[in-house]
């Protein structure tokens, strides 16, 4: 096929050697078609596709909360220290968020669906052989390289998405993508726990992903379609060695600072020394790079940077619930991992419900603004709520409060992702797909570490029992975050409204 000529996807017969050979300096694949123009999506393409990438999603999700209950039994078995009990969940999420915009950049210079299917592999194998580890350091290890494709799955499937459909109808599929998201968080923990007290063993917290994530492959190579061009390109592979040497510095302090060293002490200087040297590096590689990891123009565009502001400052609401709730439950009101799971329901129904219509809404009108910015007025609002709760407060209004909450998370997560993909043409966005998601983790994993020194300083100083210091506690945490959501507020409403295009590019 002539360079720039676009057709079906012709190199389906060996699909991993373009991700082997092209970074070296070679030819590589794009979606586009003659002339720089990008071919017209096909409706039903991203209906036959969407089940595959729900599978994947579904899979990395259940990888990260099905172990949660499984934890004490793997420490046990494999005679692991209470040091290493945190990190066989922090070694994934640490992975997933560092390789983010690596993936996000790789697929505006290569073929996306090879992309997805290599995450898929990635993913299986950390998967298959985690299950199969003998020793903690082991079992780390392989989460890390789980963590690599769960990075890959959770950020890629955006960027197929909207190769697939333009910006205006992508709202559409947001629903989907939450209650798939939404179905994993709540019911890993529980499937977690069966799988743990049946005969299977908790290896199978592992294991069991496997044939999911094999069938989303199967199901991705016979319906995954996207038109394909080749370009010259070259890999910023300094850029990207600096930027995720600066991110995983950074979340490792978060992570560690507080619990196995002080916040102001030599570990944490030469942490947070280390990813700053590193990312100030990687700013000054990027800006002469001919294909930088992370472009700076795009952060010239208002609406770009101020989704990611949002995205940074919302990721503390975000992880808030879901790290919190659980122990104020069951410590506080003496609640089963069963009944605790069950009580996110109004959580996870708020935010299925609201992503649902504003993607249809958005549909219909081409705009997201009003969305973003009520969806921010309504999660502050269930914010604010939620710091008024202690140990004694009545369990329906806390569930009003968090349905409240997830109707806010629902109008707002999904659309700053369509609002960054309708600012950018189709070579930056992977670049800017991947954005949302890295920085809301960042700000996420940084909100919830000051949240837990919160928490720790409130539990020591307190006089009463731990279950009443806990439920008494618990409100501050939301208040705190609820302070932090303002600055997303703040960016909502200067984020400028641009009709959302009907192309993709």
């Amino acid at each position: 096929m002539p360079p720039g000529k676009a057709g079906p996807d012709s190199h389906d017969r060996f699909p991993f050697l373009i991700p082997i050979l092209s970074p070296f300096h070679g030819k590589c694949e794009i979606d586009s078609k003659p002339g720089g123009e990008f071919a017209a999506p096909e409706p039903h393409r991203a209906a036959r596709a969407l089940p595959g990438l729900l599978l994947a999603l579904l899979a990395s999700v259940l990888s990260l909360t099905a172990v949660a209950n499984a934890l004490p039994s793997i420490l046990t078995d494999l005679d692991g220290t209470p040091g290493q009990f945190a990190w066989v969940v922090t070694a994934a999420l640490l992975a997933a968020t560092a390789t983010t915009p690596i993936w996000g950049k790789l697929a505006d210079l290569f073929s996306k669906k090879l992309l997805y299917q290599l995450a898929i592999v990635l993913f299986t194998a950390g998967s298959a052989l985690a299950g199969a580890a003998r020793s903690m350091d082991e079992l780390i290890t392989l989460r890390a390289l789980q963590g690599i494709g769960i990075g890959g799955l959770q950020a890629l499937v955006q960027v197929v998405l909207g190769a697939l459909i333009p910006p205006r109808d992508r709202g559409r599929y947001a629903g989907y993508l939450s209650a798939t998201a939404a179905a994993g968080t709540v019911s890993g923990p529980l499937i977690g726990g069966l799988v743990v007290d049946s005969p299977l063993g908790w290896r199978w917290c592992f294991w069991g992903c496997v044939p999911i994530a094999a069938l989303a492959f199967l199901v991705l190579g016979r319906t995954l379609r996207l038109p394909i061009a080749r370009r010259e390109v070259k890999i910023d592979w300094l850029g990207a060695v600096l930027l995720v040497g600066g991110a995983t510095l950074s979340l490792v302090w978060v992570s560690l600072a507080g619990k196995r060293f002080g916040w102001l002490s030599w570990p944490s200087a030469c942490h947070l020394g280390g990813a700053a040297v590193a990312l100030a590096l990687a700013v000054l590689v990027e800006r002469k790079a001919r294909e930088p990891v992370v472009p700076l123009r795009l952060f010239r565009e208002r609406t770009f940077a101020l989704s990611v502001l949002g995205s940074f400052t919302v990721g503390t609401a975000m992880l808030a619930g879901a790290v919190f709730l659980g122990p104020y439950l069951q410590i506080a009101r003496g609640f089963s991992p069963t009944r605790t799971g069950l009580m996110t329901a109004p959580l996870v129904a708020g935010t299925v419900l609201s992503s649902t219509l504003a993607g249809r809404v958005i549909a219909r009108t081409g705009k997201a603004k009003p969305w973003l910015v009520g969806g921010t007025v309504v999660l502050l609002a269930g914010l604010g709520l939620l710091s008024t709760i202690d140990h004694t407060t009545d369990l329906a209004w806390v569930g009003l409060f968090l349905g409240l909450t997830g109707l806010g998370l629902g109008g707002l997560t999904q659309n700053l992702v369509l609002v960054a993909q309708n600012t950018v043409g189709m070579a930056d966005l992977g670049t800017a797909t991947s954005a949302i998601p890295f920085f809301r983790h960042l700000g996420g994993s940084a909100g919830i570490s000051v949240l837990g020194t919160v928490l720790a300083g409130h539990l020591a100083e307190a006089g009463t029992s731990l279950p009443a210091a806990y439920g008494d506690a618990i409100g501050l945490l939301f208040l705190i975050t609820c302070c932090i959501t303002v600055v997303t507020l703040v960016s909502m409403l200067l984020i400028k409204e641009t009709p959302l295009r009907t192309e993709r590019s």
